[in-house]
């Protein structure tokens, strides 16, 4: 307890410091962040607030935001908010690492430490992930990022932080149209890229009945040229989406939301690449990935005098293919062409959620909120490895394969294959009290009980290379799980505004993350079965404050976080690299994150966000396959760069024809390792955008954009070593377009 104190001490007192210098800095990036004289209302308190008093590490971009940087992906925007990195290695299913709170920069092998939520619904399922949906920005009213463990009202799976994505529903007041055109041209890339959106807004019944439909595509052109396939520009990526509304408000206290909303995606071949040979991916066959996920919710918001009542459900389903290519000679020795091995994965992931919660009107000494929710998730995948003639050449060679035969070791040319059915049910009971007795003070309280439980099993079927390392087998090996848990996260917020001008923070929280099974479970006896929760507790202190007649604001966060029991995702040895977690070490993340806006002027804007961090292991983490059996005490955390920095100026003329804008955008990140024991590192670039903008015939406005400009090669992974290459991947080269925006 002593320590804990002294730590709040420590960073309460860097928050004070960080107060009396502010007055000098130059300011925050407008595009992701509210500008100096521009306020957003926010939902991370399950409220509606203003995002300046809201006592929370938080960051949202508005949709005309999003639309004046030209950003349509997660890629596009997310890594210039302030404490955020993005892992992008798979479309589909790349993640977010919020406050360096992860074991890889690949894919965590268990659940996510980063919550993404679509206007409070959940995306993600417990444990690995089927897809991560990177919702499309068109037509979306903001995106939010919550920085910190928010356990308490949200749940598990976020560790780090959450993204949830606010998208526009209906509207029963009036009819509303817009459309969106772009073309554009990237380096190395074969084709153009282009994208296409609409929407329509029908109010059927003015201020009662409304339907809003909304339909896009999009296509990345490839940039990657593929000598093994023969294909340049291999790496085509096409995003698909439709999402649909229905408001009805049968009274002035009642309100029914009924969306919809599709989204796939179709990478032709993976992204990555070996990174001794720029823009170049050398694999016998191509490795293209399809996901998708479809998502239907009901949500009843129902005033009640004394507050209001919030009651919503939704089904989710997702799907995942992906294939992948092996240049192991494994049976037959092939090595290139049709003959080389390959793997076919296809996974599917069905969730249902609830959540009602009672929460009280925003005025008086107390607020006070209430709820629970409920989430069931099935998921199931399978996964096999072929190779053309595998059958045949095990006949052939029976010796070879200690006398089994093609039949028994390579039903159909599959040399391996991998079932997994997993079941999760996840059910909390959450609560917040906050007291006001006067009102420039107030302290808050809140807690989750959780009680989750699953159950899982994993097959490895029996073939060529199904008993490895034991050798070659017709006996399958299978694990299995089923487990339960319960426990309570609490948190606790001081907040000071002594001027409503200036706000100061103080929190505790905890955060958590369920278990699972592992990977591989039953392969080895040296592999556990199953794996436990993780936690984290974070210690944080912030301040929020406009200054110089409001054209200066500066949001600004300290915080500690200590992770325990991480849930590391490790490999074994080749030729398989199979994948296994073990619940080990702990580690300390510290850091300080500083976002601000200046507008000295209704033409011109400045901006900045600076987040410094230190993450490495407090505690050693064994490894068995690595040199020295483990990971000492003062490794950093993969991915965890010291610095990042996002850098914005902005010059408009509303008042004259045209409207003329221009605008340069500048990020930075410093480099990191990609995974333990690996020597590998990434970051070390920086990255320009420039963009310009005039409107024409009053409604439709014209946006040329250059992305990263000086064609940066900025490297974003590598989470494997040389001997699996190709390993990483790449900032997207240099690309230029124009983009058309039309509305009402």
């Amino acid at each position: 307890m002593r320590d804990h104190l002294f730590r709040a001490v420590q960073v309460s007192s860097l928050a004070l410091a960080l107060a009396g210098t502010a007055g000098t800095a130059r300011a925050q990036n407008q595009e992701v962040q509210a500008g100096a004289n521009e306020e957003i209302v926010v939902t991370a308190t399950k409220r509606e607030e203003n995002i300046r008093q809201t006592p929370l590490a938080i960051s949202a971009v508005t949709g005309d935001q999003l639309a004046a940087a030209n950003a349509n992906s997660l890629a596009d925007y997310i890594t210039r908010m302030p404490g955020v990195v993005f892992n992008d290695y798979q479309p589909g299913i790349s993640e977010v690492v919020i406050r360096g709170i992860a074991a890889t920069t690949y894919h965590e092998q268990g659940q996510t430490t980063v919550g993404y939520y679509l206007n409070e619904i959940p995306l993600v399922e417990p444990g690995f992930p089927i897809g991560i949906p990177d919702v499309d920005t068109f037509d979306i009213e903001r995106v939010e990022v919550l920085r910190g463990p928010q356990g308490t009202l949200f749940g598990s799976s976020t560790l780090g932080g959450l993204v949830n994505y606010v998208v526009k529903t209906a509207d029963t007041s009036k009819f509303d149209a817009a459309a969106e055109g772009l073309v554009g041209y990237t380096k190395n890339a074969g084709e153009a890229n282009y994208a296409a959106k609409v929407m329509v807004n029908v109010p059927v019944i003015k201020d009662m009945l409304a339907v809003r439909v909304m339909a896009l595509q999009r296509f990345d052109a490839g940039y990657l040229d593929n000598p093994g396939t023969g294909v340049d520009g291999s790496n085509d990526f096409r995003t698909r989406g439709l999402r649909g509304s229905i408001v009805f408000t049968p009274g002035t206290s009642t309100k029914i939301t009924y969306l919809s909303t599709y989204q796939d995606t179709k990478l032709d071949d993976q992204t990555y690449l070996d990174l001794d040979h720029p823009y170049i991916r050398n694999t016998p066959r191509a490795e293209p990935q399809e996901t998708d996920f479809w998502l239907n919710s009901l949500r009843l918001d129902q005033e009640l005098g004394f507050g209001s009542l919030t009651v919503l459900g939704s089904i989710i389903d997702k799907n995942n293919t992906t294939v992948f290519s092996y240049p192991y000679p494994y049976v037959t020795g092939n090595v290139t062409g049709a003959g080389a091995a390959y793997s076919l994965g296809d996974a599917e992931a069905h969730i249902k959620t609830v959540e009602a919660r009672l929460a009280s009107e925003d005025r008086g000494m107390f607020r006070w909120l209430i709820g629970t929710s409920y989430m069931r998730a099935t998921k199931s995948s399978y996964d096999q490895i072929f190779q053309k003639g595998a059958a045949a050449y095990i006949n052939a060679h029976p010796a070879d394969f200690g006398g089994f035969s093609g039949t028994q070791l390579t039903p159909g040319d599959r040399l391996y294959g991998y079932l997994s059915d997993t079941v999760n049910e996840d059910f909390g009971v959450f609560g917040e009290l906050s007291i006001r007795p006067i009102d420039a003070f107030e302290i808050s309280f809140s807690g989750r009980y959780y009680s989750n439980r699953y159950e899982a099993s994993v097959v490895n079927q029996a073939g060529a290379l199904g008993g490895y390392p034991g050798g070659f087998t017709p006996t399958d090996s299978s694990g299995h799980v089923k487990h339960s848990e319960d426990g309570f996260t609490p948190k606790v917020t001081i907040t000071a505004r002594p001027t409503g001008d200036f706000m100061a923070y103080m929190t505790f929280s905890q955060g958590y993350r369920v278990g699972g099974i592992n990977p591989n479970a039953g392969l080895l006896p040296t592999i556990p079965v199953s794996y436990d929760s993780d936690t984290v507790n974070n210690y944080e202190a912030g301040i929020k404050f406009s200054a110089l007649r409001d054209m200066l604001y500066i949001d600004a966060s300290v915080f500690s976080i200590d992770w325990k029991d991480i849930q590391a995702r490790l490999f074994g040895p080749g030729p398989s690299y199979y994948s296994y977690v073990t619940n080990a070490g702990g580690a300390n993340v510290s850091g300080v994150e500083f976002s601000a806006t200046l507008q000295p002027t209704r033409n011109l804007s400045f901006g900045t966000n600076v987040t410094y961090q230190d993450a490495k292991l407090t505690e050693f983490l064994p490894d068995t396959f690595a040199v020295g059996g483990g990971y000492a005490s003062g490794t950093p955390l993969p991915g965890a760069s010291r610095w990042s920095v996002a850098n914005n100026v902005k010059f408009e003329l509303a008042e004259v024809p045209l409207q003329p804008s221009f605008e340069i955008a500048h990020r930075y990140l410093s480099s990191a390792l990609v995974a333990f024991g690996n020597p590998n590192t990434r970051g070390n670039f920086n990255i320009v955008d420039i963009r310009a903008s005039i409107l024409a015939f009053d409604r439709l406005r014209i946006l040329a954009f250059a992305n990263n400009v000086f064609d940066k090669y900025g490297i974003l992974n590598a989470p494997f070593t040389a001997q699996t290459a190709p390993a990483g991947s790449i900032v997207r080269p240099r690309t230029v377009g124009v983009r058309l925006d039309w509305s009402l």
